[in-house]
């Protein structure tokens, strides 16, 4: 069932989205070539107290850690660790936090020292997919019509779009209904109305589409191997389009 959110109620996931903006820049800004994801992590434990809000990922389906820390050829859900960061290694951030009740959700996906020009490439699309598919997010319209223009573009620009993964309504439960596929057809799947809160969060290859699990039991990794980009931002919908909450 889908969950519409009163004015109050988007208030505070406002603040919760700013807040996780705010930790989630200091912690890119430490993503450097020598670092673990071992010490982001420790580094976002420090920060959610300071803050004082709950990390949203932590033992939800029994994962260990606040944030998600996915390494080139890891899409999603990677688990952070010893691992250290290598200049032309690419690292995605996924990070969540909980405050007064309600979560909040985002992700980025930052070089590591100088990248080749297609991985920034990479980055740019699915960067760009992700505005693409904001575009669309306006009562009357519906979640075909968000992951068809993400589709759209990810496809003409000759990238891998994950499927297995998708986006996802989000408030006192992290995910909520509905689920926000990054493809699909125009005008088909859940209309979107005013009130409802969603995370869309596309995933993007450099090779084939195709994921399976990795070795920790909790990331997605390409199938082949292929590096791959994801981003993520929290919004509300309002009466004339959308608000995004996980920006500074």
């Amino acid at each position: 069932m889908i969950k519409i959110k009163t004015p109050e109620e988007i208030k505070i996931m406002t603040e919760a989205g700013k807040i996780l903006a705010e930790i989630l820049e200091k912690i890119k800004d430490k993503a450097l070539p020598g670092t673990s994801t071992e010490e982001l992590e420790r580094l976002a434990k420090s920060l959610v107290l300071s803050y004082k809000v709950e990390c949203s990922f932590k033992g939800y389906m029994d994962y260990p850690t606040c944030l998600c820390t996915s390494i080139n050829e890891e899409i999603v859900h990677a688990v952070p660790s010893k691992r250290i960061l290598k200049e032309g290694d690419i690292l995605s951030i996924d990070f969540g936090v909980k405050y007064k009740g309600f979560h909040s959700d985002m992700a980025v996906t930052v070089p590591i020292g100088e990248v080749s020009p297609e991985l920034k490439r990479l980055i740019k699309v699915t960067k760009k997919s992700l505005k693409r598919g904001i575009r669309n997010v306006r009562p009357g319209n519906t979640v075909g019509d968000i992951g068809n223009a993400i589709q759209r573009y990810v496809d003409d620009q000759g990238l891998g779009l994950v499927r297995d993964l998708c986006g996802h309504g989000i408030g006192r439960e992290l995910h909520e209904d509905p689920q926000i596929l990054n493809y699909g057809k125009r005008h088909s799947g859940e209309e979107l109305k005013e009130g409802m809160v969603i995370c869309i969060e596309p995933m993007v290859t450099l090779g084939d589409w195709k994921i399976k699990k990795g070795p920790d039991g909790f990331a997605f990794i390409t199938k082949d191997n292929s590096f791959s980009a994801h981003f993520e931002h929290m919004m509300a919908i309002t009466s004339n389009g959308c608000r995004v909450l996980t920006e500074i």
